[in-house]
């Protein structure tokens, strides 16, 4: 019996708990089989800059699977595997927007999918409209995003110290590197100074 053929991974029995996981280095030390995986057997999507996407699989209120090529069954399209789990990160995990001391906003959620904020790009045009600039966007760790408008970059400065503070202190480090929304294009792209 293949992977993808036994009950506790059958595609109908988990496909509405996938969800997506935004990393940089291709380990998780929340998640059951974290510690060692690749691309060679973990589906992974290239994201943007060095950032990839995982997919992890909810076993319990804290527990994630990482989703490996063996439990897909065979013509699986990553894409659809990418939009379940999108729907169902939008449908399970409330992410809430909160200020920070000095100016910039965090994404808040469970401490598990804060980074995951990232693929949905409704979150970043209602945070655009709202403060009516570019936003400047890092996501230090799987548990911190933090954002400010591209217009103050006394406030994109301390949140870069945020930020290397949060990336220094995670056992789950994502990147330093720096993302753009544009309010214009409602895009996301690499920051370019």
């Amino acid at each position: 019996m293949e992977k993808y053929e036994e009950p506790h991974y059958k595609w109908e029995t988990i496909e509405d708990q996938v969800y997506p996981w935004i990393k940089n280095e291709l380990t998780d030390t929340q998640a059951l089989n974290g510690k060692h995986f690749s691309e060679k057997d973990a589906p992974v999507v290239v994201f943007l800059g060095e950032l990839k996407i995982i997919f992890v699989i909810k076993r319990n209120a804290d527990v994630f699977e990482v989703l490996k090529d063996s439990m897909l069954p065979p013509g699986c399209d990553i894409e659809d595997v990418y939009r379940k789990a999108c729907e169902n990160l939008v449908r399970d995990v409330e992410f809430v927007i909160g200020n920070t001391w000095y100016g910039a906003f965090a994404v808040l959620a469970d401490g598990h999918h804060e980074a995951s904020a990232l693929c949905l790009k409704h979150i970043w045009q209602v945070c655009v409209d709202k403060l009516k600039d570019d936003l400047i966007i890092i996501a230090p760790a799987k548990d911190t995003v933090l954002f400010a408008p591209a217009g103050q970059p006394e406030v994109v400065k301390k949140m870069e110290d945020h930020a290397k503070m949060a990336y220094d202190q995670s056992e789950d480090q994502i990147s330093l590197e720096k993302l753009r929304f544009l309010a214009d294009r409602r895009e996301l792209v690499i920051y370019e100074a």
